[in-house]
């Protein structure tokens, strides 16, 4: 079995649940254009960067906007969304988050965060978990959105480790292909069927150890 240095976690669906107030607010900006945004339009902007999620609602409208109504409109769905996770606390972290972080650290595993929220560090400092993490690399910091690597990228190189020994938790599509074009290990939290690439998917930590993971990948001949 290889070694696993480090592990880097998406955030939006695998440790928080702020999902539902992203189809909040994305939603209720959406019906200004008299666009429905459906649940299934909706797990498409996972792991997408705030401007190109709002790119994806207006194309369904056909609807074009300039560079300035762009900054505007993004600015207004995340005013919406601080409101509605202002009062966020530990209570909305997933099953087993906490008991997985602890495991980590006792393990003397890094710690990473990789996500395309711009919120990321007041959503970790909210819930109560910031103190876990080495290395928080979210959308203010990088060029390129995911499926592109950069984020995970970013993420190794202020924790010191290369991509070959680091594991990446992400629960969409575009998030496991940024693991794996960038050279990591991918865990998909959720559904097989839509995690098709990841090397193991689990529907939550909920009943998984750090050292279950790696036994699984290990199974598979992954790791």
């Amino acid at each position: 079995m290889k070694t696993v240095s480090a592990c880097i976690f998406d955030l939006d669906g695998v440790l928080v649940d702020t999902a539902k107030y992203h189809f909040i607010a994305w939603r209720n900006l959406a019906a200004r254009w008299h666009i429905e945004l459906t649940h299934e339009e909706n797990e498409k902007l996972k792991g997408v960067s705030r401007k190109d999620s709002l790119l994806h609602i207006v194309a369904l409208g056909d609807i074009t906007l300039t560079d300035e109504e762009i900054e505007h409109w993004c600015a207004v769905k995340n005013e919406e969304y601080l409101s509605l996770v202002a009062g966020m606390n530990a209570s909305e972290l997933l099953p087993n988050v906490v008991e997985l972080l602890e495991e980590l650290k006792t393990k003397h595993i890094k710690i990473g965060l990789g996500s395309a929220s711009k919120n990321a560090a007041f959503i970790l400092e909210k819930t109560g978990i910031q103190h876990f993490f080495e290395a928080v690399v979210s959308g203010n910091d990088v060029t390129h959105s995911k499926p592109h690597p950069e984020v995970f990228h970013k993420g190794a190189k202020m924790l010191g480790v290369k991509s070959e020994e680091t594991i990446v938790f992400e629960d969409s599509q575009k998030g496991i292909q940024a693991a794996k074009s960038g050279g990591f290990y991918a865990v998909g939290i959720g559904k097989e069927e839509d995690l098709k690439t990841a090397d193991l998917v689990i529907p939550s930590f909920e009943k998984y150890t750090f050292e279950d993971i790696k036994q699984s990948l290990s199974q598979i001949n992954k790791i």
